[in-house]
């Protein structure tokens, strides 16, 4: 929401916009000119002629209530930045995981090309430190969420599609309505155009397996159309080699590790090669990355600890996340995940059981319930629990936020790793962490 605010004021428009506490998102808005009201009040809406408003939002909120008073027009994000996509060249990227990495490397990409591009971005880009930019040309990069099924406003000229996972089942119902969405987004691909997905997601190549339109597969797997080999890391970064049609297209160095941020460049670098992108741009982007706020970002390192903090709140992402740390030296790795959303919390439960196994310690805190109310049952000590009695991970305790820091002080031993996981406010307490060990705390 706050790159959309950001893209309609460098639009000419005033904006205004409220969120439930402050934070460093809001102050940035606000030094940029825009009015921001800490709380959700019906005081909040007066005259403007447009409310925009994400899927965390309930209908009944006091904000949305007003507007349909006062007759002012209620739009979704989505449909916001649809309008703003209006008839400019428009490359997507949608998926259960990796968008905010992928759609922010393609969004560098063609800034490294002097393509100029407009971008709207789920996460800070490092490069520019911003979520959102105006460009002036007509290439415009989106990140394209589904959660809500709102990702079906868009028609894009190119769309990156990163896989399926189950995953925002409170609204879909079940995993076949999800697919069907994703079915009908490929679809919404204008002609010509072409769909990049990832070959190593089985739901992904039984969609295309019927699809007419232009489409290039790209993965790990030799079968796909361009795909990666010999992947060596080192660290948090990687290199590899990578081949088109089985002919090699060049060694590419990314400043990102883990086998998924590979498949993440593979579909950039298959962008990039369709728009004729020269490859020592590409490879130079991929390079020069830095990386998106709380994506495997390191917040602290000294000789004696290191704390990273990451977005990851679905199992499929803690694991990949953790699986990408097996690089990291560590005598002991001791995460800290924030649940999100107590109907993931349920419907996921079982996954959620092993997704830690890579970790010495996980420190399970109090779910993060975004929009939801609670539901009976489903806590924290439930999902303890169930680690406890079924995972590999060799320790697993239960802290209260503001328990945590007092407890890693007595607890924490030089060489450890620290991760904070989690999609909610989990990123304040690595913020704090990151002060306690420069010894401002």
């Amino acid at each position: 929401m706050s790159g959309l605010a950001l893209l309609f004021l460098k639009s000419g428009c005033r904006v205004s916009g409220s969120d439930i506490r402050e934070g460093k998102v809001t102050e940035e808005l606000k030094s940029r000119g825009i009015e921001i009201f800490t709380g959700h009040s019906a005081d909040n809406i007066r005259n403007q002629d447009l409310v925009v408003y994400s899927s965390a939002i309930r209908q009944d909120n006091p904000e949305m209530l007003q507007a349909r008073r006062l007759g002012i027009a209620l739009i979704k994000r989505a449909q916001a930045l649809a309008q703003l996509m209006g008839d400019k060249t428009a490359i997507t990227v949608a998926g259960s995981h990796g968008k905010t990495t992928t759609t922010s490397l393609a969004s560098f990409m063609l800034m490294e090309a002097g393509l100029c591009p407009t971008a709207a971005i789920g996460g800070i880009l490092k490069n520019i430190a911003a979520n959102a930019c105006l460009g002036k040309s007509d290439f415009f990069v989106a990140e394209a969420d589904e959660s809500d099924g709102s990702f079906l406003y868009y028609q894009p000229r190119y769309s990156i599609i990163t896989n399926i996972d189950c995953e925002h089942l409170d609204y879909y119902q079940n995993f076949d309505n999800e697919i069907k969405a994703f079915a009908s987004f490929i679809n919404k691909t204008k002609t010509p155009g072409c769909v990049f997905a990832c070959y190593d997601d089985a739901n992904l190549r039984g969609i295309l397996r019927n699809y007419r339109g232009k489409h290039s597969l790209y993965g790990l797997s030799g079968e796909a159309d361009i795909y990666a080999k010999n992947i060596k890391f080192k660290g948090l970064s990687s290199q590899f080699d990578c081949f088109l049609r089985n002919k090699s297209v060049g060694k590419f160095n990314l400043s990102l590790g883990g086998k998924h941020n590979v498949q993440n460049a593979l579909a950039v670098i298959a962008l990039g090669l369709q728009l004729g992108i020269d490859l020592k741009v590409i490879q130079a982007s991929l390079e020069k990355y830095q990386g998106a706020l709380r994506r495997l970002e390191v917040k602290f390192r000294d000789d004696q600890y290191t704390l990273i903090d990451d977005y990851a709140h679905h199992p499929t992402e803690i694991k990949a996340t953790l699986s990408a740390l097996r690089q990291v030296k560590a005598k002991r790795k001791i995460g800290i995940f924030q649940p999100h959303r107590y109907s993931r919390t349920k419907l996921l439960l079982n996954e959620f059981t092993a997704a830690f196994d890579d970790l010495d310690t996980v420190i399970i805190t109090d779910i993060y319930p975004a929009s939801e109310l609670p539901i009976a049952g489903i806590d924290a000590q439930l999902l303890l629990g169930r680690i406890k009695q079924e995972a590999k991970i060799k320790d697993a305790v239960y802290l209260p936020k503001d328990k945590i820091i007092d407890f890693l002080k007595q607890n924490m031993l030089p060489g450890d790793l620290l991760i904070t996981l989690g999609a909610g406010d989990i990123a304040r307490l690595s913020d704090a962490l990151a002060a306690m060990l420069k010894g401002q705390d």
